[in-house]
């Protein structure tokens, strides 16, 4: 049965939103957190496994320290303190998908904490988000249950395990209360969440492909009447992996819980789950509190330490920002900041300035990721990084373009033949016979035969009336399917009027 719900705009009127933010970035590294099994995507089940991943018993972890050095790099980037001592812990719960029954975490000794991140608004606001702590841990694996609709537990007949996932490095990404956010709460949400996504790429320590569960975000909402209120009970809805789907969850929830309490009733402090075919939130379980799960220091792992010269060792290796790096890009190519927030939404930027490196315009390079590449990624349901293309190809039709080669018609037909797997642009001029026709003597001919079927257009144009020269310079495309040079052909056809 379907969740009454309060309109949206009358809902942040009457209440007062307050967010939370976890997000969980894997980290690629090569091997596991704490054991050097590999970690990759897609590997045949459980076949990435060690004792330690395993939980076997006198299995003993070694900290990995590639993981360290990623979560110290997150932590600069966060602004946030790193502690010159930190520590983990064993956080016990029961779950299929945790073999050894306890996840490894950081608890009251993170290594990152009290930091902040400002995120840019679609209009250009700054919104600061304020960091709590972004913690080392280990992953569990992956349950799939059979038998149920969508893949989920209920009425599902049996689930299979994949113990992969089990130990691979996350840093967990914990904000303090987001308030003051009132109705743009979910456009915040969202540009955190982006926002994230791209340093965590900048800094190339991870992914970051939502979809394949790279990064994901637990999402929690409460309401109050007013900013002076403490804080309401919050809903937890764990594991959004979409940024739609986040910035949907928030308002989900705040309809959610504000129809709740206009008619009296209690907000249930539970995990709740997005579904993203009904668009809804759905009740799980009631939320444990850190006491329910038992955190001591695990016996097993010295505590962290960290220098002060080896914080300096890491803030050298820091790149450049992505906000930093967008405003210049955005000065380099002359955009406005309409076109870099489409390119942004494209997920494009990184594809663009890797077509320019390659020798493209941002121009062109812009024109082909966010036109025909933006299109056929959409048809096929897959992202731009997807597509079988790549910025090199791109840059090389713009060259084809630019030495005459290639005219936007012929062009358009080599990326399909590129996209088909046909080879590199190149190869598939070739293959396809795409090269404009160049041959004044063809082209002589061409251009003798529109006049000769044309005689009415003809004496129009020799009258001075220029308007119908496109039926000309159409014939002349036809009869050379589309391969002429249209400027050769306007030469000709001129020559022709005197």
């Amino acid at each position: 049965m379907a969740e009454k719900l309060m309109k949206y705009s009358e809902a942040v009127k009457q209440f007062d939103p307050v967010l939370g933010l976890e997000t969980h970035v894997e980290l690629s590294t090569k091997t596991k957190l704490f054991c050097p099994a590999e970690v990759s995507f897609g590997g045949e089940p459980n076949s990435q496994l060690t004792p330690v991943s395993l939980g076997l018993p006198g299995s003993l972890p070694v900290v990995n320290k590639t993981a360290v050095d990623y979560a110290i790099k997150l932590g600069l980037a966060l602004h946030c303190e790193i502690a010159e001592w930190s520590q983990f812990a064993r956080k016990n719960y029961f779950y299929p998908d945790m073999p050894r029954d306890y996840q490894i975490s950081q608890y009251d000794k993170p290594t990152n904490g009290n930091g902040y991140l400002d995120v840019e608004l679609d209009d250009g606001t700054i919104f600061r988000v304020p960091i709590e702590r972004a913690h080392i841990e280990d992953d569990a694996g992956k349950n799939t249950h059979v038998g149920g609709a969508d893949g989920r537990i209920e009425g599902a007949d049996h689930s299979l395990v994949d113990y992969n996932r089990a130990g691979v490095p996350l840093i967990e990404i914990v904000t303090k209360p987001i308030e003051g956010v009132g109705e743009r709460a979910p456009e915040i949400a969202g540009a955190y969440m982006r926002a994230i996504r791209d340093i965590v790429r900048a800094l190339n320590i991870s992914h970051a492909r939502m979809e394949q569960g790279n990064m994901r975000a637990d999402v929690n909402v409460s309401l109050r009447r007013n900013p002076s209120d403490p804080f309401g009970t919050r809903s937890e809805t764990k594991n959004v992996n979409t940024f739609r789907g986040i910035e949907k969850t928030v308002q989900y929830e705040i309809r959610r819980q504000a129809q709740i309490l206009s008619e009296g009733g209690e907000i249930l402090q539970e995990t709740r789950h997005w579904d993203e075919a009904s668009q809804t939130t759905a009740g799980g379980r009631v939320k444990s509190d850190a006491d329910d799960y038992r955190y001591f220091p695990d016996p097993d792992l010295v505590m962290l330490h960290i220098t002060k010269e080896h914080i300096e060792e890491m803030k050298a290796q820091m790149p450049e920002m992505p906000r930093e790096r967008r405003n210049r890009l955005k000065a380099e190519w002359g955009l406005s900041d309409l076109q870099m927030r489409d390119i942004l939404n494209a997920d494009a930027l990184d594809l663009i300035e890797a077509t320019v490196a390659e020798g493209a315009t941002a121009a062109g390079a812009r024109k082909w990721w966010l036109g025909e590449l933006s299109r056929e990624a959409n048809a096929k349901g897959v992202t731009l990084e997807e597509l079988p293309i790549t910025p090199a190809d791109v840059a090389e039709v713009e060259k084809l373009i630019a030495d005459g080669k290639l005219n936007d018609k012929l062009a358009k037909q080599t990326v399909a033949g590129v996209l088909a797997g046909e080879g590199t642009p190149s190869e598939v001029v070739e293959k396809r016979g795409l090269k404009i026709v160049s041959d004044d003597g063809l082209i002589d001919k061409a251009v003798d035969e529109a006049f000769a079927a044309n005689p009415d257009v003809v004496e129009k144009l020799k009258s001075g009336n220029m308007k119908p020269m496109g039926v000309i310079i159409g014939a002349v495309m036809k009869a050379t399917r589309g391969q002429a040079d249209a400027k050769a052909v306007t030469k000709v056809v001129m020559g022709k009027l005197k």
